[in-house]
């Protein structure tokens, strides 16, 4: 059988793919292994992102690196899958014409088929994990029936679709048993949970059940939106004490005007005035949200406005992009992108640098506290690991010293000694 490299880009839902996918390769007969340079692998299954501009050249470019190590006899075949291909297939299909087959975003029995395998539709919800084995990322729906004026993702992925409960529980009881202890939930829109499938919103019943399962010790909620939030989460945040003070909201302005053009069914009262809610009801919890700049129509006074924001609004964690026009939406179609580049990057580049001066001040008040730290790594002299405030890749990391063995993947009280303004530093009480 051949040996298969996936290569996968983008989001943490990707990667939620991947694995799907590895878990069928595996089972399949086939020797695997994930994101590995220089790889000796006969086949590379490339798994591309296409949400904004950087994204799909990244896809693009790695593919095109892939078709160079094909031509020099490095590897036989090239497939390509996920959202650049589910969207773009045929214009690749003949700019690309190496590739030797591409893929929607989730047809795992097509690249089966393909390599002389067969899918087992009795593992669909099985998956080969790529994370370290602590933690995992749980995604309880696909696709999202929101309208937003720049976003690509609906036209990818499709309208919402929730998964059924049970078949989430059973995934959890899976993932603990092999040894997972904190559970990353995400959805593109975790609000919109168990509408489609049941009639009405059941996050909080579902965040509840998952919270019940034995060996879960950690749950972080990502990617919620603020129009019609399920205000009962709030409840289950605050009483049950694995799951963490911390949510994942994205807002992405907060000037009125913006958010008319936006098409976020919000304004900017209802937004402060839900913040508000949010930190009454769950004292101590970490707001994590994303923001964008350089949206058409996006003036100086917008701008500010946005800044202003920024530094009233203190969020424990921030991240910006700058806008990224994108074909067959509805800015593609009714607005002109009128913001120049280097304007959308400056602004991008101010908002953080405000949010650098928050997030020190933040940190600062954790010196001399003591936190309960999961430990992900070890690099040279000290151990790395994230708070119940922290997600994987995108937050700040806890440095800590230890003059004995840490285990990854275990919790210990450490004492907060220290900041750069973004990491933490600390000992081991």
């Amino acid at each position: 059988m051949s040996k298969i490299n996936v290569i996968s880009l983008g989001c943490s839902k990707n990667l939620v793919d991947t694995e799907l996918l590895l878990k069928q390769l595996t089972n399949a007969g086939f020797e695997t292994e994930t994101d590995v340079e220089d790889s000796d692998a006969e086949v590379v299954v490339v798994n591309t992102c296409g949400f904004i501009g950087d994204a799909k050249e990244e896809s693009v470019n790695t593919i095109l690196e892939q078709v160079e190590r094909k031509k020099a006899g490095m590897v036989k075949r090239i497939f390509v899958m996920g959202c650049l291909s589910q969207r773009y297939r045929k214009e690749l299909e003949v700019e690309i014409p190496e590739v030797d087959a591409f893929f929607g975003k989730f047809d795992w029995k097509g690249i089966l088929q393909e390599l002389g395998g067969q899918y087992d539709d009795t593992i669909r919800n099985q998956r080969q994990l790529t994370t370290p084995r602590h933690y995992a990322y749980l995604k309880i729906a696909e696709g999202c029936n929101r309208t937003c004026s720049y976003c690509a993702i609906p036209i990818m992925t499709g309208r919402y679709r929730s998964r059924a409960m049970e078949e989430i529980i059973e995934e959890c009881r899976n993932l603990v048993n092999k040894g997972v202890k904190e559970l990353l939930v995400m959805a593109q829109d975790l609000t919109y949970y168990g509408v489609d499938l049941y009639g009405k919103n059941r996050l909080a019943e579902l965040v509840g059940r998952i919270s019940d399962v034995p060996g879960v010790e950690w749950i972080k909620l990502h990617y919620a939106y603020p129009a019609g939030f399920p205000m009962e989460v709030l409840k289950i945040m605050r009483e049950r004490s694995n799951v963490c003070k911390y949510l994942d909201i994205a807002l992405q302005h907060c000037s009125d005007r913006m958010l008319v053009l936006m098409r976020r069914g919000v304004n900017s009262l209802q937004i402060k005035e839900l913040i508000k809610r949010i930190r009454q009801e769950v004292p101590g919890i970490f707001l994590r949200t994303t923001l964008m700049t350089g949206h058409p129509g996006e003036t100086e006074e917008d701008f500010k406005e946005l800044c202003d924001f920024v530094e009233e609004m203190k969020f424990e964690r921030l991240g910006v992009f700058p806008y990224s026009h994108e074909e067959d939406t509805y800015c593609d179609l009714n607005y002109k992108d009128d913001v120049l580049e280097e304007v959308k990057r400056l602004r991008a580049e101010k908002i953080m640098e405000l949010q650098a001066g928050v997030s020190e001040e933040i940190n600062s008040l954790l010196i001399g506290k003591v936190v309960r730290v999961l430990i992900d790594r070890r690099e040279d002299d000290c151990y790395v690991g994230r708070t119940e405030h922290d997600s994987p890749e995108v937050d700040p990391e806890v440095l800590v010293e230890s003059s004995g063995n840490l285990r990854i993947g275990d919790f210990y009280e450490v004492r907060i000694m220290g900041t750069d303004g973004y990491d933490l530093y600390g000992s081991v009480v």
